[in-house]
């Protein structure tokens, strides 16, 4: 378990930009201690713990040092797949739903760092969840891959000005999913 975290670390923890850390930091809010000979600032986890409590960020992310992932599919089958091969896998926490409606709902209650969005739902389409995300400030650094049949490069461009960070047509290898989930999280490639 980590025991000392970057401002970058602290900042992709907590949800915020490093920016807003390093102010937290250099104001006292926030404690740690400078590397010494350098300019570089280091936050001991039980520093964070307090900061994120005293602040009302959720602390999951710190306890369990894993990165949120939320599957969004109608297709039973592929999320069992999906889930499946996440949970499997100890750098991820990952949860499922199956439709447009729920998956805007979890995506505020759970937090996720990255969704594995369906465009072709059963009520409120891909589009529609990327649209909803990226409206809302707080969610900026949610990273949305989108997943479908559909290879019309028009409407691949829509998902991309409306919020999407990648597209996968269907169907795909799972081992290029979960690189390109890695890519956009940051997360080392291989299993730790």
């Amino acid at each position: 378990m980590k025991t000392v975290f970057t401002t970058g670390e602290a900042a992709k923890i907590c949800k915020v930009s490093q920016q807003t850390i390093i102010r937290c930091f250099d104001s006292g809010q926030l404690k740690g201690f400078r590397v010494p000979g350098s300019r570089f600032r280091r936050i001991p986890r039980d520093q964070l713990y307090a900061f994120m409590r005293d602040n009302g960020i959720p602390t999951d992310a710190l306890d369990s040092g894993k990165r949120k992932v939320l599957v969004v599919d109608d297709d039973q089958d592929l999320v069992d797949l999906l889930v499946d091969h996440f949970e499997r896998d100890a750098r991820f926490d990952v949860r499922s739903v199956n439709n447009g409606f729920g998956a805007g709902m979890l995506i505020k209650e759970f937090r996720p760092d990255l969704v594995v969005l369906d465009i072709m739902l059963p009520d409120i389409n891909g589009l529609e969840v990327c649209q909803l995300v990226r409206g809302d400030k707080t969610m900026d650094d949610v990273r949305i891959i989108c997943i479908s049949g559909m290879v019309e490069e028009d409407r691949i461009q829509k998902l991309r000005d409306a919020g999407a960070n990648d597209f996968i047509k269907k169907p795909f290898d799972i081992d290029v999913l979960t690189n390109r989930v890695c890519q956009l999280l940051d997360v080392e490639t291989a299993a730790q």
